[in-house]
């Protein structure tokens, strides 16, 4: 498509894809520098882009897409909020990615203040994008970890990410996340998990020391088809735990 259209530029979700930046869904997307035009098959945007928002990619061909800022800007302005979330998270920390048939540990790609800097360049929707950005938190480790504390926000539920445990014995542990105050920890289990024996050990093992924790009452378990399919159950669950803990607190 580029080749036949070299105003077409590589850019959000498709873009994203391409830094190797998590998704909740891929679509072909470009930005186009001159008179926009629909094509079949592919969302095109209608936007400025300048010279150093624009990356070509060695390992694609020389494909010109936009730099990993602007891709996660375009995505802040557009939504859907998740989404974007979700892409601007993974471009924050280490994730591991699949590079041909390897899977590989990439770095992160951005910071946070670079990607407000990057908000910055546009007016409109501006502030929709900043509310946004501040609910980014480069300590969820996947896209189930990101989706599970917008929904807990929606319904005004604030755990820690990552908060610090102590175990008996002295161990360090850091629940995904983490309601102090009741005693509440909560797991999200990725897709992936439980892919080999040894995964299916740890976890298990990880689950038990959160009981030897003097903090912990409850430790709540999720699935990520929980997560993005049954949220309302998930947050149900979670107010139950939180209500039986504050009561056995009591």
């Amino acid at each position: 498509m580029q080749l036949a259209a070299p105003e077409l530029v590589v850019s959000h979700r498709a873009a994203a894809w391409a830094w190797r930046i998590e998704l909740l869904s891929v679509e072909a997307e470009f930005t186009d520098l001159g008179r926009v035009r629909q094509r079949k098959g592919v969302r095109v945007h209608r936007g400025a882009l300048g010279a150093e928002e624009v990356v070509e990619m060695a390992s694609f061909g020389g494909l010109r897409v936009t730099g990993a800022d602007r891709t996660l800007a375009d995505l802040l302005f557009c939504g859907p909020r998740d989404e974007a979330l979700v892409a601007v998270d993974s471009a924050l920390s280490y994730r591991t990615v699949t590079v041909g048939e390897r899977r590989v540990r990439r770095a992160p790609l951005t910071r946070l203040d670079a990607l407000a800097a990057a908000l910055s360049s546009r007016s409109r929707g501006l502030d929709r994008a900043r509310a946004w950005l501040t609910l980014a938190d480069p300590a969820c480790g996947s896209p189930a970890e990101t989706v599970a504390p917008l929904r807990m926000h929606d319904a005004g539920l604030h755990p820690e990410t990552q908060g610090e445990l102590i175990t008996h014995g002295g161990r360090l542990l850091r629940p995904d996340f983490l309601f102090r105050a009741q005693g509440v920890a909560v797991e999200i289990e990725g897709y992936a998990y439980h892919g080999r024996r040894e995964d299916h050990r740890r976890d298990v093992a990880r689950f038990n020391e959160f009981q030897q924790c003097a903090e912990v009452r409850i430790t709540l378990r999720f699935t990520a088809e929980e997560v993005f399919h049954s949220p309302t159950t998930m947050i149900n669950t979670v107010r139950r735990a939180l209500g039986t803990a504050d009561r056995r607190w009591a």
